[in-house]
């Protein structure tokens, strides 16, 4: 299998930084949000998936999505390319609702 890095978050949102105080906490929520709104966008196709990937930085260890595919298999690799390509730009409505919803005040104060 071969791979594609599709980022953390969309690309014009902001995203947890790799070495502040929360970064793993928000970094794991940020790439699930995403890899299920790359889902909903680019359905998955039989020798291809998403995938969160952990990446070694001078600073600490960072996420990313990933496009995991066949490089053997046209379909995958279209999926793959087209998922990189026309990855979404911002959360869409769900994402920023499961963003919400997990960082709630309520969530963390019991």
């Amino acid at each position: 299998m071969d791979y594609l890095n599709i980022g953390s978050t969309p690309c014009d949102e902001p995203c947890a930084s790799v070495g502040s105080s929360d970064y793993d906490r928000m970094s794991r929520l940020e790439c699930m949000v995403f890899l299920d709104q790359l889902r909903r966008t680019f359905p998955e196709p039989e020798r291809g998936y998403f995938k969160i990937k952990a990446f070694s930085h001078d600073f600490g260890t960072y996420r990313e999505v990933c496009a995991m595919y066949d490089e053997t298999d046209e379909e995958a690799c279209h999926w793959a390319f087209t998922a990189e390509g026309e990855t979404p730009t911002e959360w869409d409505d769900i994402a920023r609702q499961m963003l919400l919803d997990e960082l709630s005040p309520e969530k963390y104060c019991a």
